[in-house]
């Protein structure tokens, strides 16, 4: 049946509810925040499309565009908007009276109309800005939306058209199109696009921002805005955002030498205040390393009379203090003031009776850390070559340590730095594919930090809410297995209760409905990324990470395999001894003996992407196991690997290398 309705013009007042409108029943429909982004269009854009309506006692009833009927009656009691009132007239399509098919219509107009896609919403937001002249204000008027979230859509409406294109075609999700936004320039987004998108490697939205992290720092992020003053009067470069807090610092080289400048400041600061005789700085504060580091502390003194009379009134002042906080009527804020007072004055007093000895102050120093958000200082530290029979720190005298063997193999500060990190991603990866595990590990540091000290149970994972900042020489030639397999079990989480739409109490709801298991693989996750850049957890050290690591990671290589990444940086002689001694190749390093470096690269390369058919068991178990031993869990060791007669100095291989 073909109809063909007439067109007439209806005052807004001469306009009811009917009662044949498919969402007549549901009323939340039509709530002002139901109807605002409507109300704001009508207003600026007039109305769009016709209403259908039907003649019922001489009034015309709304039989399809009823929520275009309540924005049009909110707009004229709206003293703010012009142009309407109830005499106002409108374009209407008339339904005549002896239609009985009037429920059919009002359905079909309410679920013929295909829903938006999200692409051609973010597209169509970037155009008004850029062909129609509009801008993030007018377009939030329009709509009826907040600047900040028209803002947002423009931003992915405005990611490079071969990512977008990419989305469209589903070559990738729309979640790993928005990642691409974490960055403002579009010519970045097209050379990761492009670099991630080379075979064989895995394009999710958490590898983008991975990736996106090594060109650039959000001056939203802590370390953006500890530097960004000193970065832009120094005319580090920024690409802007149209949301302020997604701008980034692109220059990382000067935003860390910035970063380390400050935190030399600080710890300079420090030690001259305290006088103890050396200060440094490091970016992050790398427990492992630091362990063969002695600690003194201040020890008790007998204060001046000025000082002692300070004493007495910061005792009388903590009284009259702890009287005003047990007030039962006291606000939280006059509550948080008084607490942060005392800890000032007991801080105080501490610093008026404590006193480090001249000895300890000779010998010590301190280091100051990014940490937390925040300038940290590690006061009292005392270098392994000072420390004394009887040591001040709490791990007690030193033990001596051999030197190294001429022939051994080391590794470059640098070097040892880039395996550390790629260690903690391993780590990471094994960690959020053993829920349950990590699961209790989480939640006993968050107890035991809580309930006990907690500083001795472990260092090896960070729960302050943040992702461990992943720093690397080379993260895009490293082996990705780790990243593929945090990407796969992120992909498998359920993340509907993060819906940005929602508001954080609603979210909360969402995710407090979750299921124990979801739950536990949500924080596994979430714990996995506070791994910190470390080799393996030395019993003594960390008795808990230790025996943990040895649960979730028994074998590194599960979620890491050495490549050219690596094998570049050794020297031509360690590739040769790892070939040997390691894995039973001694015939194959004594060919390879006179080749270059390259060739040698490229022979362990392959050998380690896809063991050689001709490798005997034992050789291909060692292939399998190998990696550099501190990156192997704490105590396994390579028992089953084959066995190879120490190099003579005369040996050919050793004549070569």
């Amino acid at each position: 049946m073909t109809v063909s309705f007439k067109t007439v013009s209806v005052a807004i007042g001469d306009l009811i509810a009917h009662p044949a409108n498919v969402r007549s029943n549901a009323p939340e429909t039509y709530d002002s925040e139901n109807i605002a982004h409507l109300k704001a269009s009508i207003a600026v854009l007039g109305l769009l499309q016709p209403l259908l309506v039907q003649k019922i006692d001489g009034k015309y009833a709304v039989l399809a565009g009823g929520r275009r009927h309540a924005a049009l009656k909110e707009l004229v009691v709206d003293k703010a908007s012009k142009g309407f009132t109830g005499k106002t007239k409108i374009e209407c399509r008339l339904v005549p009276e002896d239609c009985d098919v009037t429920t059919a219509l009002s359905l079909a107009e309410n679920i013929t109309q295909a829903p938006m896609g999200a692409i051609d919403e973010f597209e169509a937001f970037a155009r008004m800005m850029e062909v129609d002249g509009q801008t993030p204000e007018t377009i939030a008027k329009t709509f009826g939306a907040t600047v900040s979230a028209v803002k947002g859509r423009l931003r992915y409406g405005l990611i490079h058209p071969d990512i977008r294109a990419a989305a469209r075609a589903k070559t990738i999700t729309l979640d790993t199109m928005k990642a691409f936004a974490e960055h403002p320039s579009k010519e970045v987004q097209r050379e990761v696009f492009e670099a991630l998108s080379k075979e064989d490697s895995y394009l999710q939205a958490y590898t983008v921002r991975q990736a996106l992290k090594s060109r650039g720092v959000q001056v939203s992020d802590d370390i953006g805005a500890f530097v960004r003053e000193e970065y832009e009067a120094r005319g580090g470069a920024i690409a802007a955002d149209l949301l302020e807090e997604h701008s980034v610092l692109e220059d990382t080289a000067l935003v860390e030498t910035i970063l380390l400048e400050k935190l030399s400041a600080a710890a300079e600061e420090a030690r001259a205040k305290l006088g103890f005789v050396w200060a440094e700085a490091v970016v992050r504060y790398d427990y492992a390393a630091m362990a063969d580091y002695g600690r003194v502390y201040p020890g008790p003194v007998e204060p001046d009379e000025a000082a002692q009379k300070r004493v007495d009134e910061i005792t009388a002042e903590l009284e009259t203090l702890q009287l005003e906080m047990e007030d039962e009527g006291l606000e939280d804020y006059a509550y948080n003031a008084l607490y942060e007072r005392v800890d000032a004055l007991e801080e105080e007093a501490r610093d008026l009776q404590e006193a480090y000895s001249a000895e300890d102050l000779a010998r010590a120093g301190v280091v100051s850390s990014w940490s937390g958000g925040q300038v940290t200082l590690h006061l009292g530290l005392v270098r392994p070559e000072d420390k004394q029979e009887a040591s001040h720190s709490p791990s007690g005298t030193q033990t001596g340590k051999d030197e190294p063997n001429a022939g051994e193999i080391t590794y470059p500060a640098s070097l040892a730095e880039d395996l550390k990190t790629e260690r903690a991603m391993a780590l990471g990866a094994a960690m959020a594919m053993h829920p349950e595990a990590t699961l209790d590990l989480t939640l006993f540091k968050l107890v035991t930090d809580v309930l006990t000290s907690g500083m001795g149970v472990t260092q090896a994972i960070s729960l302050n809410a943040s992702k461990a900042y992943r720093n690397h020489a080379k993260m895009d030639e490293i082996d990705d297995t780790s990243l593929e397999q945090v990407a796969e079990v992120h992909d498998t989480l359920d993340l509907s209760w993060a819906d940005e739409t929602r508001a954080p109490a609603d979210q909360f709801a969402a995710f407090r409905a979750l299921d124990a298991t979801e739950k536990a693989r949500l924080v596994s996750y979430a714990t996995a990324a506070t791994t910190q850049s470390c080799f393996a957890w030395d019993r003594q050290r960390d008795s808990l990470m230790h025996d943990f690591e040895i649960e979730v990671m028994p074998d590194i290589r599960a979620h890491w395999t050495p490549n050219a990444a690596l094998f570049n940086r050794f020297k031509k002689a360690w590739l040769l001894k790892i070939l040997s001694e390691d894995l039973g190749l001694t015939q194959e390093a004594v060919t390879l003996a006179s080749s270059s470096k390259k060739e040698i690269v490229a022979f362990c390369e392959k050998l380690f992407a896809e063991p050689f058919a001709t490798l005997t068991d034992a050789q291909r178990a060692a292939v399998a196991a190998w990696c550099p031993p501190m990156m192997q869990t704490a105590g396994v060791l390579f028992e089953d690997a084959p066995t190879a007669e120490t190099l003579e100095p005369d040996s050919d291989v050793a004549k070569a290398a």
